[in-house]
């Protein structure tokens, strides 16, 4: 349950209401992934025992991996299963201190993603003008462009509700985190390893 202290409660429903976009993204590129798995079959059977491959197969491929390669990330970074080095961090492990130093790093993954987003679109906008195409059959590729800027911009919102998550708890270290990523021991870690896959672990003896 949200905490409602010091200003949990807006900030976890701003999170919550968020989480039905990354999860709709994050399913219709993970459904994406099983079309251009299928695709990939086709296109093999296609060539192998009909010689007729798909046209432009390549291009559709490359053009793809922007909507399974990007639209996820925001989803990931929700759940904190981006690789990042916590060495310092775990040594922190609660407190005002932890806090900090957590706002400090997203604030610099916030600059540097939002400026990401930002010359990304530029470079949509290029490709929009001069009309880039594929090789093979002039697909346009603006639209995979334009999809790797519209997934940088909702990684930095998504960053922006984290860092406000963190601000309250560096002006109130003892409240309920709401809305960030908390570091997992190794035991938590197996824990939701194993419900994630099915299993349960075992009791200890």
């Amino acid at each position: 349950m949200t905490d409602t202290s010091h200003g949990g409660a807006w900030i976890g429903a701003i999170d919550r209401g968020y989480q039905r976009i990354e999860n709709a993204l994050n399913l219709f590129a993970a459904g994406f992934i099983f079309f251009l798995m299928f695709l990939a079959a086709v296109q093999v059977v296609g060539r192998k025992l009909l010689n007729y491959p798909i046209p432009g197969y390549i291009d559709y491929a490359e053009q793809s991996i922007a909507i399974f390669a990007f639209l996820g990330i925001a989803y990931c970074q929700r759940l904190g299963g981006h690789v990042r080095m916590e060495l310092l961090l775990d040594r922190l492990k609660r407190g005002r201190a932890l806090w900090i130093a957590e706002a400090l790093t997203t604030f610099a993954a916030l600059f540097i993603i939002a400026l990401l987003a930002r010359y990304s679109f530029d470079h949509f906008l290029r490709a929009w003008y001069n009309g880039d195409s594929t090789i093979d059959i002039n697909l346009p590729v603006w639209p995979s462009k334009l999809m790797v800027s519209f997934a940088l911009a909702l990684l930095s919102v998504r960053l922006l509700i984290q860092f406000a998550g963190f601000m309250r708890l560096v002006l109130h270290p003892d409240a309920e985190p709401v809305a960030v990523p908390l570091i997992a021991d190794v035991t938590e870690q197996a824990t939701q390893e194993a419900v994630s896959s099915g299993s349960t672990p075992e009791e200890p003896r």
